[in-house]
């Protein structure tokens, strides 16, 4: 049986994971370990407490923080039907 809960986390997780590496490697370490030191959470975790992801972009990149939201949006584009999504992209 397919957890359709698990491939939209995985989805966002890997969403999120291109838009910061496409940034670069730095931004990419930089926010995992902001994550990892202030809510003790990785990547995947976000997708429940997309609000820990606000706050570390907003720390980190001020009002840039938007534009990496909306590359993420992008990533997401299909998916945005998807009620959990579209939570998780609101909340963001």
């Amino acid at each position: 049986m397919v957890d359709s809960n698990n491939i939209m986390k995985a989805l966002v997780a890997l969403a999120i994971e291109k838009t910061l590496l496409n940034m670069g490697e730095a931004v990419y370490e930089t926010v995992v370990d902001t994550l990892y030191k202030k809510y003790h959470c990785y990547i995947p975790y976000c997708y429940e407490k997309p609000e820990y992801l606000k706050a570390v972009l907003k720390d980190l990149y001020g009002a840039s923080y938007k534009e990496i939201i909306n590359s993420i949006e992008q990533h997401l584009g299909e998916f945005t039907h998807n009620k959990e999504v579209k939570e998780f992209l609101q909340a963001l």
